[in-house]
């Protein structure tokens, strides 16, 4: 079966194989219910675990939310039935030094340290470590973290050339993220009519998962 990617998969890294095709199957359940999906990824550990990342659309997500999201894309799951072992269903939130896969992601996190690897060579490389210096409609330009001799401090990297990814952990990473995921957990408030001294669910920016057996 080949796993045709929606026109609403705005990610530009996506999944291949049975990830792929898991990814087809949750991707519209999330989206009736408020979430983007992030990653999809089966690994062996523990026997089999479907590791299933996703967010809100204002980038937050509570472990309330990621139990939502495992009660949704479970009926699904057992009806397209794409894993004929079994497997353990693990919903999390990307957390704080999260993988980018979206134009958007590059954008939001410009000026923080990230690790990429590109599926082609990009000036002599394929792996990039430094900080995201700007990014446009085509790529994203990338200032290296230690330049060999020879190199130029800067390198562009187009967006169909990325392969994977991921931001850098970092004190300022931390702070940064603590404080757009604050926000947007207000604005949020706001929307729904609460008042903003609400409890909320976690403190932001960790990692939250909710974890079953199927």
């Amino acid at each position: 079966m080949t796993a045709t990617v929606p026109d609403s998969d705005d990610r530009i890294i996506r999944e291949s194989g049975i990830d792929a095709r898991i990814a087809l199957i949750v991707q519209p359940v999330l989206r009736a219910i408020g979430f983007r999906l992030v990653r999809v990824h089966l690994t062996g550990q523990n026997g089999l675990t479907l590791q299933i990342m996703a967010e809100r659309e204002d980038g937050t997500m509570t472990v309330e939310d990621c139990e939502e999201v495992s009660r949704a894309v479970s009926p699904a799951l057992d009806v397209d039935d794409p894993i004929e072992k079994a497997y353990h269903l693990e919903v999390s939130s990307p957390g704080i030094d999260r993988p980018l896969v979206r134009k958007s992601d590059f954008a939001t996190w410009t000026g923080h340290l990230v690790k990429m690897e590109t599926s082609v060579l990009v000036a002599d490389r394929k792996r990039f470590k430094g900080k995201i210096a700007e990014s446009d409609a085509d790529g994203v330009l990338i200032e290296r973290d230690k330049a060999a001799y020879g190199e130029q401090p800067t390198v562009r990297v187009p967006y169909d050339a990325i392969a994977e990814a991921r931001l850098i952990l970092t004190d300022d990473l931390i702070r940064d993220a603590l404080s757009k995921d604050n926000r947007a957990r207000k604005e949020a408030k706001k929307r729904r009519g609460e008042p903003e001294d609400a409890p909320e669910g976690v403190e932001a920016g960790a990692e939250d998962e909710t974890e079953q057996e199927m």
